[in-house]
């Protein structure tokens, strides 16, 4: 037999219809439509941020500078290579209303000057200018404010407020600026000032907190590349911060990209669960077609022929299924895209993107031909003497040696694929791993679950609804295996994002009671300590008090070497870290290797680094460290490595060096106060009202705020799961579905023993409530696997059950099984026992 006859035969069988493949093209349709979507997405956000990347950063490159501002080289060699230049301070405060009861809060305030914006323009309500709004009154200079900060502090336009020692005047709303989304995180809603407003307001000050960013326009067709190096070569030294247009966000884009990768793993498992489905669906329809098999084996159509017969006609059905979800997931963000584009924070240009469709069509196929491969393979063992029998029930378990390496080999392709799309080779293992010792459990499950409802049904004599439901539950022709794992994967991933959400706000806010400060104070200026300290000691409120000198710092080399080359891309050496200095080593400090400098040391710089990033870093004790503090580079050997608990919330420095190190560098103090609850708000007030330059940041708004971004986070990681769960729905259906004839069948028998229909549904009732709750208590199992795995192995942080969402998940999958099966249980309680009866004649 040839391809040529194989073709033939499966053109005649699609002649059929669709028909018992309406849930393998949805399953299908949906897994592909929902990994195309979310690369759509992903990849529109990443074109906006390239296309708008100079409006995002404000300019066409930007020099970041820490805690000082530019010197007069510096300035000279922006002024020569641009065409035009902006200097904006960025900073925390802390905004005071003028009156009786004053008002505070925090504020993250950009400081500008006459230059700002370079590109895009800053809107305001009423709608006037920025200059304009600016200017301020006669007797003040103007503020413009977001209107969350506005609302806080009960303020209306044109009234007053102060920052540090300077008023200013209310003159408009922030309703947006264009580079806000390239300022990242801020812990406050944002104030616009003009920084010559500032100066007498006390807050930048040698040694206190903020950054300062300069801003170039530079000429039409200047190489960005070369711009770059010439200034990393000219300034080198300088500890300056190089971004251009090229990745105006690289915040923003590189969590785009990561969230974007692991929304894709997650479609990946709503693609499994549809796999299931796809997988049940091959298997009933070749059951119905036992006799057309057998009869073709007659005529002698060997195993071959068979095989690629329904090869072909599968692979045709599923080309339709992945052309749909192609379809649909790269039209669905077009159409959606307004909506889209107004909760995004960032650019976004939609449109039809090649790279994220061939990805999720890709993964479509692999994962069709990985669910298929098997149901096939077992249609050849078919032979022509089992003509009148049930040739798939009685045909061997596990297909032949080549298909067994075909279906792994299917499976490698498939992680590995993911893995070079994804950029994450190890989250796509892990999360792979995840997906298919899921699978394992809930297969284990399925045959222990027909086990021990064997078992049970021999002891539920008396009880016959109860009977039956088990002796069905125990058959392997009614499908428990396909619900546990449809529904069971669904619900597994649910379960998994619900735990892991739950367990990070815990890890942040559980014990904030217990171990958290109350506020952080940083610009505390020196001279300011002694009442600083007078004001807490005497407070019976105050339960501890910790302070500390700091600076920050960049590292920039390591033993000489350019520190990335070292270290690679780890968090310390993204952005400056605080850095402290201190005669003897904390109390609370753990020395783990080496020895604390002696009192009074006046020797070469040394450093005490924490002990877990230095074996991350791979930094050991003698290396040389170059920190970049204020423009000036200090190498400094480390001679301590020490734990350090960021954990609690509490105070923790990456770097302390001795005190001679940094002597004469200008700096702050910032200080921790744990209090009682009902004594934070009188030591804000006083504190605040005594040195008005200090910022007070509490505690527990910051856990909001964090809390919050994980909200959003665990929020589209539930619509991801989400498809899974839809997807399983839609596999329950298609196997309730197919099991109606045999229900059918099984209630006209039990009618013809006497057995009334309450009973009858009860029994049926019964059935979809153990599956589902098994279903239910499986996924539960692996969700709490897969939560403390991501908590103990990727967050570093101890693991809890959350038990609201646990128990909600077995609920979830009680319910809907339990609405499939009855709804599917109704039709055959009406039919006539006899009409049925002489149909199977």
């Amino acid at each position: 037999m040839s391809l040529r006859l194989a073709t033939r035969l499966a053109r005649r069988e699609l002649r059929g219809g669709l028909r018992g493949f309406r849930v393998f093209l949805a399953c299908l349709t949906l897994g592909v439509a929902a990994i195309a979507a979310v690369g759509s997405v992903r990849q529109a956000i990443m074109t906006g941020l390239a296309q708008e990347g100079a409006a995002l950063l404000g300019g066409d490159a930007q020099i970041e500078l820490t805690y000082r501002f530019a010197d007069e080289a510096e300035t000279a060699w922006m002024e020569q290579n641009a065409d035009r230049v902006s200097e904006v301070v960025d900073f925390r405060s802390m905004a005071v209303t003028r009156s009786d009861a004053p008002q505070r809060g925090l504020t993250q305030v950009k400081a500008i000057d006459e230059a700002y914006p370079l590109i895009g323009a800053v809107r305001l309500s009423p709608e006037i200018s920025l200059s304009e709004a600016l200017d301020g009154n006669a007797t003040l200079p103007g503020a413009v404010m977001d209107p969350v900060l506005i609302e806080r502090l009960g303020l209306d336009i044109g009234d007053s407020f102060a920052l540090g020692t300077q008023d200013f005047v209310l003159a408009a709303a922030l309703i947006s600026e264009p580079d806000a989304a390239g300022d990242g995180f801020t812990l406050g809603p944002r104030t616009l000032v003009r920084t010559t407003d500032l100066k007498n307001s006390g807050l930048l000050q040698p040694g206190t907190l903020f950054s300062t960013k300069y801003r170039m326009d530079l000429p039409v067709g200047a190489d960005l590349t070369e711009v770059s190096e010439q200034a990393e070569s000219v300034l080198q030294g300088s500890g300056l911060r190089w971004t251009d247009a090229r990745n105006g966000a690289p915040g923003i884009a590189e969590f785009v990209s990561r969230l974007g990768a692991f929304l894709v793993l997650v479609g990946l498992s709503g693609l499994a669960v549809g796999g299931i489905g796809v997988s049940a669906a091959v298997r009933a329809y070749l059951a119905r077609k036992t006799e057309t098999i057998a009869t073709l084996r007659t005529l002698g159509a060997d195993r071959a022929t068979i095989f690629q017969t329904y090869l072909i006609q599968i692979g045709v059905l599923s080309v339709v299924g992945i052309a749909a979800g192609v379809a649909l997931g790269g039209l669905a963000p077009i159409l959606l895209a307004p909506l889209i584009e107004s909760r995004l924070p960032v650019p976004a240009v939609f449109s039809v993107y090649p790279q994220p469709l061939f990805e999720s069509a890709l993964y479509g196929l692999l994962t069709a031909l990985l669910f298929t491969l098997w149901p096939l393979a077992r249609a050849e063992d078919v032979r022509a003497a089992t003509l009148f029998r049930d040739a798939l029930s009685s045909a061997r378990r596990l297909p032949r040696t080549a298909y067994l390496l075909a279906t792994g080999l299917a499976l490698a392709t498939l992680i590995a694929t993911a893995a070079w799309f994804s950029g994450s080779p190890w989250l796509t293992l892990w999360t792979g791993g995840g997906f298919v010792g899921a699978l394992v459990l809930l297969a284990l499950s399925a045959q222990g679950i027909r086990y021990v409802a064997k078992r049970a049904a021999t002891r539920a004599r008396g009880r016959p609804a109860l009977r039956w439901a088990l002796a069905a539950i125990s058959d392997p022709r009614e499908g428990a295996a396909s619900v546990v794992l449809s529904l069971g994967l669904g619900l597994s991933v649910l379960a998994a994002v619900g735990q892991i959400d739950g367990t990070l706000r815990n890890a942040i806010s559980g014990n904030l009671p217990d171990v958290a400060p109350s506020y952080f104070f940083v610009d505390i200026q020196k001279d300011q300590m002694p009442g600083f300290s007078s004001r807490l000691e005497n407070d019976p409120g105050v339960t501890r008090v910790e302070s500390a000198p700091m600076l920050r710092g960049i590292i920039s080399q390591i033993n000489g070497q350019p520190a990335y080359q070292v270290a690679g891309d780890h968090w310390v050496l993204e952005g400056d870290r605080g850095v402290t200095y201190s005669d003897n080593a904390p109390q609370n400090a753990r020395i783990t290797a080496g020895e604390w400098w002696p009192e009074d040391y006046s020797g070469p710089p040394q450093i005490s680094f924490a002990a877990e990033e230095a074996e991350e870093m791979g930094l050991k004790l003698g290396d040389e460290l170059t920190v970049n503090i204020l423009g000036r580079d200090i190498t400094a050997t480390i001679t301590s490595l020490r734990e350090v608990d960021f954990s609690n919330a509490g105070m923790g420095f990456i770097m302390s060096m001795n005190p001679s190190a940094l002597a004469g560098a200008p700096h702050s103090f910032i200080a921790t106060v744990y209090a009682e609850e009902e004594a934070e708000a009188a030591i804000l007030q006083d504190l605040a009202t005594q040195f008005p330059n200090i910022t007070a940041i509490r505690v527990r708004d910051a856990i909001d705020r964090v809390s919050g971004l994980l909200a959003g986070l665990a929020s589209a990681t539930s619509y991801g799961a989400g498809v899974s769960l839809l997807t399983g729905f839609l596999v329950l259906i298609g196997a309730a579905a197919a099991g109606e004839p045999a229900r059918r069948y099984e209630a006209a028998i039990l009618k013809t023993i006497g057995a009334d229909r309450r009973r009858i549904l009860l029994s049926f009732g019964l059935r979809s409530a153990l599956l589902g709750a098994a279903a239910g208590c499986v996924a539960l199992l692996a969700g709490i696997l897969g939560g403390w795995a991501v908590a103990t192995f990727i967050f570093d942080t101890s693991f809890a059950v959350i038990w609201p969402s646990a128990l909600g998940i077995v609920a979830a999958g009680l319910a809907v099984t339990l609405l499939a099966g009855l709804f599917f249980a109704l039709r055959p309680l009406s039919v006539s026992p006899a009409r049925v009866l002489r149909a199977s004649d």
